[in-house]
């Protein structure tokens, strides 16, 4: 039994409405994951993380659970889902779940006795009475929407939802809703799977009272219930549950995480968690979020990277990423476009050679990009239609509001999956449930697979070589070039043995020297996006957004 083998292995995010559409609806499903199983593992990665399968109404696209022991209708039922645990197991991949615990759908049946006051349902959600004046119950604000409670005729009370109105947060507060998320673990780790994504889940417990908050730079009331005052012994409770199961493990997502932090999350043997998402590097061209746009900064995203390689190390194990369902793609975002196939291999090799478990997301392997939409009725991510109706509100005109979300929205990363230059990019014969990229006849895995220089191939050699490597496992990380706006350079030492990443982030030229603190014997090119050539003593001249890997034996 290991209890570690998350740690040599990466995995592969599916978001199951957009990958492949194996029944002709026009919508992804668990027929079209069967059908490219194979494919999946061929890519060197050993698990599949699902975002959420489960039955919803989709007011957040599966993030709003109605149903926890389903499978949406949209993707199949238990039946085909067992095929698909199934063989993936036989291919020897893992199966992680996304485990959504901080709210419910409104429409879940708790929610639904909950508001009618029935037993024992009446304390599942968060319910206030108005304050004296009429008021909200706080002034918290929300995340998804500007407001965070919303009023409900029947109940005659207003209830939390830090996320959408649709998402009501549950009381975890409550010893019978905590008993209610382990019987949800226990049913699908006895089904088989191999552990859980946990949904922003420090954000499950709240400080006593909901206080009102007063002038904060970022979100009001964050802080009241970001890492709240029962975190730890709710997720001490959870993480019993995998000594029934002690092959599986438990990731968790938490937005505004610092590695500091962390360590009291994810560092010893009675750790809560034992990976972490944080969103640091993730904000190197925004301000908390994507939606406040600032010039991309390579060095805020090498000191996210550092801080977290540093601090992490030898203490607790990174999540490594850089494309998930909540994000735009990242060649739109920190490459290039027009350099599309060397900026996605520079930043492949960016993230791929860091101490941590990787997690590639669907379309992330090919190079998919972002999508631009003339209209806000084309998309259908809840958050873009929230921040176009502030950007509306603030009399902004629609141009200006357009512009905006345009390069921020979830939708660019929830386009269907570009299979092939075929109809609607090989992803279904049907209508697809949402707008395919119009660059899918260039940019799509057929093309891809027939490329010796594509980026898949270069994900699979790089994938490939990080398995059973004692460097990326063990190595020490050191970074150089700190104070650089262009190039991030850092080095994995372990046992005399080492490598060292060189990335341009500009399409510029950058003359780049040797650090003279590299104390090297020998120096082998492994990795390049460009015509290798043999490492010189002065350095050379980096091509636009030009990486090099080189393989090194280390003195002393």
């Amino acid at each position: 039994m290991n209890r570690e083998w998350y740690k040599d292995m990466a995995f592969y995010q599916i978001w199951p409405r957009s990958f492949k559409d194996g029944n002709g609806d026009g919508i992804g499903d668990l027929w079209g994951v069967y059908e490219k199983l194979d494919y999946i593992k061929s890519l060197g990665v050993g698990g599949i993380w699902f975002s959420p399968l489960y039955v919803s109404p989709n007011a957040d696209f599966g993030y709003d659970i109605s149903d926890y022991y389903q499978i949406s209708p949209d993707y199949g039922d238990l039946e085909i889902f067992d095929k698909v645990l199934q063989k993936a197991h036989s291919l020897g991949l893992k199966v992680v779940m996304d485990l959504v615990i901080n709210h419910t759908s409104i429409e879940h049946d708790w929610f639904q006795k909950s508001r009618r006051g029935i037993e024992p349902y009446t304390d599942y959600y968060i319910w206030r009475e108005p304050k004296a004046d009429g008021g909200k119950p706080n002034n918290w604000q929300g995340i998804f929407e500007s407001e965070c409670w919303q009023w409900d005729d029947v109940a005659g009370k207003y209830y939390l939802h830090l996320f959408s109105s649709g998402q009501p947060d549950l009381n975890m507060d409550n010893p019978l809703v905590r008993k209610e998320v382990e019987n949800i673990m226990r049913f699908w780790l006895s089904r088989g799977v191999d552990g859980f994504r946990e949904d922003v889940i420090t954000f499950i417990s709240k400080t006593e009272g909901l206080p009102d908050d007063g002038f904060v730079i970022g979100l009001r009331g964050m802080r009241f219930y970001e890492s709240g005052p029962r975190i730890h012994e709710y997720l001490q409770q959870y993480r019993r549950i995998l000594e029934e199961y002690p092959d599986c493990f438990l990731l968790g997502e938490a937005p505004m995480m610092t590695p500091k932090k962390a360590l009291s999350f994810v560092a010893g043997d009675k750790r809560d968690l034992d990976m972490m998402f944080h969103f640091q590097h993730m904000e190197a061209d925004c301000f908390l979020t994507e939606y406040l746009r600032l010039p991309f900064n390579l060095k805020k995203l090498k000191r996210a990277f550092s801080r977290w390689q540093k601090r992490l190390y030898n203490k607790g194990w990174n999540a490594l990423y850089l494309e998930n369902h909540d994000h735009p793609r990242v060649i739109s975002r920190y490459g290039s476009e027009q350099y599309r196939v060397e900026s996605g291999k520079m930043l492949a090799c960016a993230f791929l050679f860091q101490q941590g478990t990787p997690f590639l997301y669907q379309g992330q392997e090919i190079g998919m990009t972002n999508i631009s939409l003339p209209k806000i009725e084309d998309y259908a991510d809840c958050v873009a239609q929230d921040v176009y109706k502030r950007c509306k509100r603030m009399h902004l005109p629609d141009k200006a509001a357009m512009a905006l979300i345009r390069p921020a929205t979830r939708d660019s990363s929830r386009t269907p999956v570009q299979w092939s230059a075929g109809k609607n990019g090989g992803f279904s014969e049907a209508e697809p449930w949402f707008y395919v990229n119009q660059n899918y006849p260039e940019i799509n895995v057929e093309a891809a697979e027939r490329d010796p220089d594509s980026l898949l191939h270069f994900y699979r050699a790089l994938l490939n070589y990080r398995k059973g490597n004692d460097v990326i496992l063990k190595g020490k990380y050191r970074e150089y070039e700190k104070q650089s706006r262009k190039l991030y350079v850092y080095t994995r030492e372990y046992q005399g043995k080492g490598i060292l990443v060189v990335c341009s982030f500009t399409e510029k030229p950058v003359a780049f020297q040797f650090p003279k603190k590299l104390k090297v014997e020998t120096m082998e090119p492994l990795f390049s996006n460009y015509a290798a050539e043999p490492a010189k003593p002065e350095g050379f001249t980096t091509r636009p957004y030009e990486v090099r890997v080189y393989s090194c034996r280390t003195k002393g």
